[in-house]
């Protein structure tokens, strides 16, 4: 069951409830749950049905249930694009002008695009865009975006979100409310676990820092923490398991979790092991992203986290 952002993060969700104009720029930590909480405000502006004390959406009526079946034909999400047109994982995040008009999506990269679904009145009451990474705007995207921003069709809302508000282009924060969206409490995180029936985890709430985002994926967290630690335990026991180990996670290895688990485990090392072991786990990702292969660069970052962290 997701996290519900009325638990984690209510005022977020009373200032968007009281906000009268275009576009609110929500900027916050990655996985602190901005992305959840855009849906929530999309939803509490479609809503029909009795809204919650806080603003918050009713969850029974027809648009709160095409929202939770995420079918909502009001509300459109744009991200930059996760591969590139031979396949690969893109190097680059980017949001194009081709997100923004179809007819400058040359290679087809977007289904739906933002100029053509504000031209459309709401099936239900105002149209939402959700542009998910706003710092990976195009400046042609940011430009092509500026009109509709200002005047928008059919009173449309575009909600803007952000981990770093210094790459955000100024003709986009500028035309922005600004919005913070903090870590809750370790206490939130908690309650929110139980709300959500999962069982208490002192080293998942320790590694969630109150990002409601973790809490959304808890059984791939729980299993990359517990990669995590069985490749910690095996680097001192020698070579060989350390290098069996390796094996054992790249066969699992999510890019997603698996870093952050990794760079959790050895937390508590002194500051040069972890300033080194955080440099071989660099060079594992960029080994990765410049597909070289992954079995020759699981152990070879097997040896080096064994020297960075003085077991060699």
């Amino acid at each position: 069951m997701p996290t519900s952002p009325a638990t984690l993060h209510p005022q977020v969700l009373e200032q968007a409830d009281a906000f009268r104009g275009n576009a609110l720029l929500l900027s916050g930590p990655a996985r602190v749950g901005k992305l959840a909480v855009a849906r929530a405000i999309a939803a509490a502006q479609n809503c029909t049905g009795a809204r919650g004390p806080g603003g918050e959406a009713c969850g029974a009526c027809p648009s709160c249930r095409a929202m939770a079946a995420g079918s909502h034909p009001d509300v459109l999400l744009v991200e930059p694009r996760a591969t590139t047109a031979t396949g690969k994982a893109a190097r680059r995040k980017l949001i194009p002008i081709g997100a923004v008009l179809e007819a400058r999506d040359k290679a087809h990269d977007y289904e739906v695009h933002v100029f053509e679904f504000l031209e459309v009145r709401p099936t239900h009451r105002r149209r939402v865009v959700i542009v998910n990474g706003a710092e990976h705007l195009g400046a042609e995207a940011a430009n092509a975006l500026l009109k509709l921003v200002e005047e928008p069709p059919h009173r449309a809302l575009f909600l803007f979100l952000a981990e770093d508000m210094r790459a955000v282009l100024p003709t986009i924060a500028s035309r922005s409310a600004r919005v913070n969206v903090s870590p809750a409490s370790d206490r939130a995180v908690e309650r929110a676990m139980t709300v959500a029936g999962h069982a208490p985890d002192a080293d998942l709430v320790e590694f969630a820092a109150g990002r409601a985002g973790v809490l959304d994926d808890v059984e791939r967290v729980r299993g990359a923490l517990q990669d995590a630690r069985d490749l910690g335990a095996a680097l001192p026991e020698g070579l060989l398991p350390a290098l069996e180990a390796a094996e054992a996670l790249e066969k699992r290895f999510d890019p997603a979790w698996h870093p952050e688990a990794l760079r959790f485990t050895w937390r508590h090392h002194p500051a040069h092991q972890r300033a080194r072991a955080d440099s071989a786990l660099d060079a594992l990702q960029g080994a990765l992203e410049a597909y070289a292969s992954p079995s020759l660069a699981f152990q070879v970052f097997a040896l080096a986290l064994r020297d960075a962290l003085d077991l060699a």
